[in-house]
């Protein structure tokens, strides 16, 4: 071995030396309850390596050329220089077991004991959340390739289905890997197709014979189903009932975009930027940028919102913190949990608009809570109604402020929501200079983290929400061990310490 070779402070060093006390075999052995089909491979070492995989973004064949090549890697695993690694797949088996496991972040949360042990977050009560959006490992498919896919797909894992295409579906000789032949500049034979594909998926689904489907059955049906109705309509003059169809002129809400990985999405982090993939949210301690919690979701859906996954990243909290976020956490309900749970709200309000230039926003109106109340900016009062409303109307018709006010006709309403007397409260506050102080100096700097986490890796490797979730958790446990490498982390012969 060269370990004496390595660079202080870097984490090959700190595996070679510490690799079993991080990963000790108990750690793993739930993952072989029967003592049988064990790899040879001894548990630290393997965890050693999927961190390094993981830190580096090496696929699994590049991962097995760096164990069989890379003098760093051999040291920090404990593998003699002439020594062969291991095969491709065996990193795919313990992914696998991992994954099937009650505790398949098991890295991420062994790396995690160790900061709690060190006593790196002691006395470091903030928590910055953020989110970026993740590249897919797979190509976004238009409408035809889908529809395709996913009858093809049914055809492999449904009995029967291969009968039912031969005799009722002919839009397309499913066999062939390439796109239909047609003249794809003309709209009228793209409708025509289409038209034929929807047909055939809905013919394929008619036809299947009665059967209890197991579970990759059962998802192929789902999406093929989901498939054909998703981007299409009736054509036009066409009630629906008659079975003709075009690609619909609208984009569905939370489209599939691809049948290879149905779980990726069209994500729009900015209003001019779109991605298609996954979201990846972070909790992060701002001074040391360590990694208290992540997770991985689709980029769209309100389950998948930042407000919503946020409150997920902070449950491992055992005491209140301050919490600084942009305003795409600033939901009224977000900050009624922050409360509840006795934590320091630091969350950017969004932004008030405005109906014109210098005209009035809804901080114009003043809102009595209690009474159910609002007055306009002239001062006139209306009661809010149960929905929420106040309603100015024809009052509005020679107020002097109207067109500082409202552009409607019938006059100003006034939505009040649940949470107004807390969002107003949240934009006040932020106007206080200690409080923008406060946001500004230490929210900027999980940006430090995305970027450590996201540099030369934002596309995936995996397909689906499970795998790409493993790996992120994987990876902000490499992040976190090299954070605290940097910051000093030896192992005493009993406890963890930070230099």
């Amino acid at each position: 071995m060269a370990g004496h070779l390595l660079k202080a402070g870097s984490v090959f060093a700190f595996l070679a030396a510490n690799r079993q006390e991080l990963f000790p075999d108990e750690m793993f052995a739930d993952l072989f309850p029967s003592g049988r089909g064990r790899p040879s491979v001894p548990a630290d070492v393997m965890a050693a390596v999927i961190t390094l995989q993981a830190l580096h973004g090496l696929s699994d064949s590049e991962t097995v050329d760096a164990v069989t090549f890379d003098l760093r890697w051999k040291a920090a695993c404990g593998l003699p220089v002439t020594a062969g690694a291991f095969h491709a797949t065996t990193l795919t088996y313990w992914r696998r077991r991992l994954a099937a496991s009650d505790r398949p972040n098991r890295i991420f949360e062994a790396v995690k004991a160790v900061v709690a042990q060190t006593g790196a977050l002691a006395g470091k009560t903030r928590r910055a959340l953020d989110s970026t959006v993740l590249d897919d490992a797979v190509a976004t498919q238009d409408t035809v390739t889908q529809l395709i896919g996913a009858i093809r797909r049914v055809r492999r894992e449904v009995a029967g289905a291969v009968q039912v295409i031969a005799e009722h579906c002919s839009a397309h000789v499913y066999d062939d890997p390439g796109k239909p032949g047609i003249a794809w500049d003309d709209k009228q034979a793209r409708d025509r197709l289409v038209d034929a594909l929807v047909s055939d998926a809905h013919r394929l689904l008619g036809y299947l014979p009665d059967q209890q489907l197991g579970p990759r059955a059962a998802e192929a049906v789902a999406l093929l189903a989901l498939v054909a109705g998703q981007d299409v309509e009736p054509a036009e003059g066409s009630d629906g009932a008659d079975g003709r169809w075009r690609i619909a002129q609208r984009v569905s809400h939370d489209r599939v975009i691809s049948t290879v990985d149905p779980d990726t999405r069209h994500a729009h982090k900015t209003v001019h930027r779109r991605q298609d993939g996954f979201k990846a949210h972070v909790a992060v301690e701002p001074d040391t940028g360590i990694i208290t919690d992540c997770a991985l979701t689709k980029a769209t859906g309100a389950d998948n919102h930042e407000a919503a996954v946020g409150l997920g990243l902070l449950d491992g909290e055992d005491s209140p913190v301050t919490v600084l976020a942009d305003s795409a956490y600033g939901t009224g309900q977000f900050r009624a949990e922050l409360t509840e749970r006795g934590h320091l709200d630091r969350v950017k309000p969004a932004p008030v608009g405005r109906g014109n230039a210098g005209g009035f926003t809804v901080d114009d109106f003043i809102v009595d809570h209690a009474n159910h109340a609002a007055t306009c900016p002239n001062g006139l009062t209306r009661l809010i109604s149960r929905t929420g409303i106040a309603t100015f109307g024809a009052a509005c018709a020679g107020c002097p402020l109207r067109v500082r006010c409202t552009r409607s006709r019938t006059g100003k309403s006034l939505k009040v929501g649940p949470h107004d007397a807390r969002q107003r409260a949240a934009r006040q506050a932020a106007r206080d200079p200690d409080w923008l102080a406060d946001y500004r100096q230490h929210r900027p700097m999980v940006e430090r983290t995305i970027a450590w986490l996201t540099r030369g890796h934002r596309r995936l490797h995996y397909r689906g929400v499970i795998k790409n979730d493993h790996w992120l958790h994987h990876r902000a446990a490499a992040l976190n061990l090299r954070r605290l490498t940097n910051l000093g982390l030896h192992h005493t012969g009993t406890n963890w310490v930070i230099a």
